[in-house]
């Protein structure tokens, strides 16, 4: 884990930087973000259907495993106060029900003229990428 950042400015960030994030998913988290999304895929809900899959079982959203960047952005690095101005996402391996992801985000470039930071993000379980991608923030 890195340094929490809630209080620095802009001025206070470095390329390099970095904070994580870790969660394991259970099925009240993939129920609840199908409840918050409308995504009912059965490939998320119903054991049987999955089972038939060719993920041989159920899996979490993408989308929830790549929320855990805006947990990392709005409380940690660069804090509160940000914005998300874009956010690319490469989903790579699927997240299973109590699997571990552990997002990361680092500081890959700083605009201090435009208070732009780009991250480079990344989600893995096992130490194997499930997500990858480059966020931009606005900094107030």
């Amino acid at each position: 884990m890195g340094i929490f950042f809630a209080d620095k400015s802009i001025d206070d960030l470095a390329v390099g930087m970095s904070e994580s994030y870790s969660q394991t998913i259970t099925d009240s988290d993939i129920k609840a973000f199908a409840g918050l999304s409308g995504d009912r895929n059965p490939v998320h809900l119903d054991e049987d259907f999955a089972s038939n899959s060719r993920f041989k079982g159920r899996i979490a959203h993408g989308f929830l495993s790549a929320s855990f960047f805006s947990a990392i952005f709005g409380t940690k690095i660069p804090g509160p106060g940000c914005v998300y101005v874009s956010q690319s996402l490469n989903f790579k391996r699927p997240v299973y029900l109590n699997d571990t992801v552990v997002a990361t985000v680092t500081v890959s470039g700083i605009d201090i003229e435009r208070r732009r930071v780009t991250f480079l993000t990344l989600c893995t379980v096992r130490g194997k990428t499930v997500i990858d991608g480059v966020a931009e923030l606005f900094i107030p």
